[in-house]
């Protein structure tokens, strides 16, 4: 009886986006509440995964990100090779992205939560992640506004495997990559009494492709998070008078537009809000608890947040739009992003250890 009124809403705004808005936007909302209902129903954290593998040697977790990737790029990169259309997650090798990935993979988990992760704890209700949301979205902004300075520190042009090479080539260089590392995690963790295939992440990681490759086939673009935040705080910079025309990011031609249309235009924010709906239906049935924070807590969580979304936008991405949607449709900057973002999440653990989270 409790998701009776929120289903009743979601239908009713879904039914407007169809009328008002588009058919596009309104099924991308639809894609977006079977992320967050996924992502929220399964637990899937990108962050709680690598925190198991590093604290508990439990690599299931990793298992299913593997699995994900590796099911996410069987069902793009075909669709790239025969659609060119469709685009890629292309982010240049860069100053910027080295210093990013690994900010991010340090402040993720402090945070407790990475763009999508954020976004799905914050629809469950969870205190931290709902404060974070706002400052992880200005940090985003910020990051926006200074990125072009980032980039002249040096930059490569983006690359991608399905252009290169062709999307069978990228397919089988990218599925024997994740066997290898898939391999090398089976042998760290061996004799460690934690089983590899658990059926939560699994099944998550199935239902993740499926519906990742939905929202490149709707939205015409990859899946991603941590833009629709920057445009968020950008639009209510540009409502309180801040001129954004001569900055770098928001002069270039599909962000000034955006900035001019109305947020429901945007693919990305629109599925944001989806996820936090889908995030929102799971908590109707399920109250999620979590354990009150100390005022050093909150601080270190909320500077955290605000560093996440600076990191976010000089990586170009985080764990969806960097690692998920860059790895699976065949682009280096998702492979130079993990290892960087991995090594800062070690130092990320010792950290939040350190404040008791």
């Amino acid at each position: 009886m409790k998701r009776l009124p929120l289903a009743v809403l979601m239908a009713v705004f879904f039914g407007w986006l169809l009328w008002s808005v588009s058919v596009r936007q309104a099924a991308l909302f639809a894609v977006g509440l079977g992320l967050g209902a996924v992502l929220a129903g399964r637990r899937f954290g990108f962050t709680t995964g690598w925190r198991m593998l590093v604290e508990e040697k439990d690599a299931s977790g990793v298992f299913g990100q593997l699995l994900l990737l590796a099911l996410a790029a069987a069902l793009a990169m075909p669709l790239l090779g025969f659609f060119p259309e469709l685009t890629a997650a292309l982010g240049p090798p860069s100053i910027s992205l080295l210093v990013g990935a690994f900010v991010f993979g340090l402040c993720m988990q402090i945070a407790d939560g990475c763009g999508s992760g954020t976004l799905y704890k914050a629809g469950l209700g969870i205190p931290m992640n709902a404060a974070i949301l706002p400052v992880f979205a200005l940090g985003s902004f910020l990051g926006s506004l200074h990125l072009g300075w980032w980039l002249e520190l040096g930059a490569l042009p983006p690359l991608g495997l399905v252009t290169a090479w062709g999307w069978a080539p990228a397919l089988a260089a990218t599925l024997l990559a994740l066997g290898l590392i898939a391999l090398g995690l089976a042998r760290y963790v061996k004799g460690s009494g934690k089983p590899l295939l658990v059926r939560k992440w699994m099944l998550g990681a199935l239902l993740l492709a499926l519906l990742a490759t939905l929202n490149l086939v709707i939205a015409g673009q990859p899946w991603g998070v941590v833009y629709g935040f920057g445009l968020w705080a950008a639009k209510i910079a540009q409502a309180s008078g801040m001129d954004l025309s001569g900055n770098w990011f928001w002069s270039q031609a599909g962000n000034a537009a955006r900035l001019q249309e109305t947020v429901l235009l945007d693919v990305t924010s629109i599925t944001n809000i989806g996820i936090l709906g889908g995030a929102l239906w799971v908590s109707a049935s399920r109250p999620t608890s979590a354990k009150p924070l100390t005022g050093a807590q909150w601080l270190v969580a909320l500077a955290a947040g605000l560093v996440l979304g600076y990191s976010s936008r000089l990586a170009f991405g985080c764990n969806v739009g960097a690692m998920l949607s860059g790895i699976s449709t065949g682009s280096i900057h998702g492979w130079i992003w993990v290892p960087l973002a991995f090594a800062g999440t070690i130092f990320g653990l010792r950290i939040r250890r350190r404040f008791g989270f």
